[in-house]
């Protein structure tokens, strides 16, 4: 996956982060597979990155695990059900290393300001945003593109996840659903108002994946979908001058 992934963004011009979980820590259902586990997992991450010079983006949902991920990992992410956890957001800016913030399916794009100002306050180097789309109804997210630009005031960059943006939460009872041909559409939007990048989950047989099957974006497929992603973000900068 990583050597595929960043080949392809390297032939587009994009920078890239491989991002895998040591513990995937929000299941739906207590029995769903985690992971391999902080030690492991990342002892399998650091191999990733020393056999394909990937830099490494990973998640941390406990503030014991910021310091010893930040040995490994570029970037550490804060998961959207946790973007207001005070210790874990201290833990993670503690590192010194770059922060990915998901914003909750609950938050509203301009509350963030303060979970950021955590961040910076505790000494990240710098903050990401990323938007994931907002619970709307019972089992379904909807994306508010206009969300934007709040996000955008506080300074920092401002990504857009695609394939967690086609979820419905819980569909499948013990496991989420969702729509993956919603992506394509998610992803020409998301350029088209101007955010900073793209957070993709890329799988080469998505219907075999443990996590998040129904919206997994096949590998075969990434490097249209990237191409068709840049085409417009280049066109709508010209267009707003940026």
């Amino acid at each position: 996956m990583a050597r595929g992934a960043s080949e392809i963004a390297e032939q587009l011009g994009f920078d890239f982060w491989f991002k895998a979980s040591f513990d995937k820590a929000n299941r739906t259902s207590g029995e769903g597979w985690r992971g391999p586990g902080l030690q492991e997992g990342l002892r399998q991450l650091a191999a990733v990155r020393d056999a394909t010079g990937a830099r490494i983006l990973t998640d941390v949902h406990e503030p014991g695990q910021a310091a010893p991920a930040a040995e490994v990992a570029d970037v550490l992410q804060i998961p959207a059900f946790l973007c207001r956890q005070t210790d874990l957001l201290a833990a993670a800016g503690a590192t010194g290393a770059t922060v990915n913030l998901k914003k909750g399916q609950f938050l509203a794009p301009w509350a963030v300001g303060p979970a950021v100002d955590k961040l910076r306050s505790a000494g990240a180097r710098e903050v990401w945003l990323t938007e994931r789309g907002t619970t709307f109804g019972h089992g379904d997210l909807v994306v508010d593109f206009r969300g934007l630009l709040p996000m955008r005031a506080t300074g920092c960059p401002v990504i857009f996840d695609a394939t967690h943006s086609a979820q419905r939460p819980g569909a499948h009872g013990t496991s989420s659903g969702g729509d993956r041909s919603a992506v394509p559409l998610l992803c020409r939007a998301a350029a088209g108002a101007g955010f900073d990048g793209l957070f993709l989950e890329v799988h080469p047989e998505p219907a075999r994946a443990r996590s998040d099957a129904d919206t997994q974006w096949p590998l075969s497929e990434l490097r249209p979908l990237l191409e068709a992603f840049a085409a417009l973000w280049s066109l709508g900068r010209s267009l707003d001058g940026r």
